[in-house]
């Protein structure tokens, strides 16, 4: 089959087995293109857990569809690509943040949905970039929050709030290595443009930013009437959403490398596989999964 008739085949299949397929914005363009919803991590967690198909679908990564049975635990969770993983989620461990913990016993752990299920059992609330100032708003008193695994999403709330936040010190590789150096090289190259910054870029970056927000929030922004040429400090996944959404509007990437490969691995192919043979399955254990759930139904009850 060439890539159309993939395509066709595998909308055939979503119906037939009342499925659903979920796909990131940092995904390939020809998956977002036949998804039944493409969105940020919260937007997709929203779906997973209000959607009536039997089977999901989810075109991202781990951490994503263990959120994905989490919240929706008498559907069936198909990961078509096994070893799509997060290195951000991979920087923390039950372990570590026992540790933590024991450490800091006052503190509010709040946990990034870029995380394994395990170490969302273990804390108080998540949050997704799009509401991690909502959520550490949220949170009552004036105490200290460990914030985790995002060190440069925990400094940037930090410096939004005012409040007393531990940082971890993980980070997203892609995100992490956008320097100021190249975004101040791109601008030079279009003066005239603008520059949005996902939170999980360093400070000197954000510093730079005419707008900071997560995936949805710079589509969002680059929808206003008065931005016309924009330099995306993002996945470069979100083309896809934002050349379909803006036809004529001028979109630029801060650095040519931004690409997440565990985000590319997911193919056409793998996605009509899963559907043919159920495969891979995530379920999350009970144990983990009850303590998981009501850290991220205190974060969906803020949307």
């Amino acid at each position: 089959m060439n890539q159309k008739e993939l395509q066709e085949e595998i909308r055939r299949l979503l119906r037939e087995k009342n499925a659903i397929l979920l796909a990131h914005y940092y995904e390939r363009d020809e998956v977002q293109e036949i998804a039944d919803y493409r969105g940020d991590s919260l937007g997709l967690s929203i779906e997973a857990a209000r959607t009536d198909a039997e089977t999901i679908v989810f075109a991202g990564v781990h951490f994503m569809a263990e959120s994905a049975s989490i919240l929706s635990p008498d559907k069936t969770v198909l990961l078509p690509r096994q070893e799509a993983g997060c290195p951000l989620a991979d920087m923390v461990t039950a372990p570590q943040l026992a540790a933590a913990r024991e450490k800091h016993p006052e503190a509010k752990v709040v946990t990034y949905i870029n995380s394994a299920a395990i170490i969302k059992a273990h804390s108080d609330i998540c949050c997704t970039s799009a509401n991690a100032l909502r959520v550490v708003g949220s949170l009552p008193g004036a105490g200290p929050i460990l914030m985790i695994p995002d060190g440069n999403l925990a400094r940037y709330v930090a410096r939004q709030t005012g409040r007393q936040i531990i940082p971890w010190e993980g980070c997203c590789p892609v995100h992490d290595r956008l320097t100021a150096a190249a975004v101040r090289a791109v601008r030079r190259l279009h003066p005239d443009a603008v520059f949005a910054a996902h939170p999980e870029c360093t400070g000197e970056v954000l510093d730079l930013a005419d707008f900071v927000g997560s995936t949805t929030g710079i589509i969002g922004y680059a929808g206003r009437p008065e931005v016309t040429k924009l330099i995306v400090g993002t996945e470069r996944g979100v083309f896809y959403e934002l050349q379909t959404r803006y036809p004529t509007k001028t979109f630029i990437p801060a650095a040519e490398d931004f690409l997440c490969l565990d985000m590319k691995l997911t193919t056409l192919e793998d996605i009509h596989a899963a559907l043919i043979e159920r495969r891979y399955i995530v379920k999350v254990p009970e144990a983990v999964r009850i303590p998981a759930r009501r850290a991220l139904d205190r974060m969906l009850e803020l949307s």
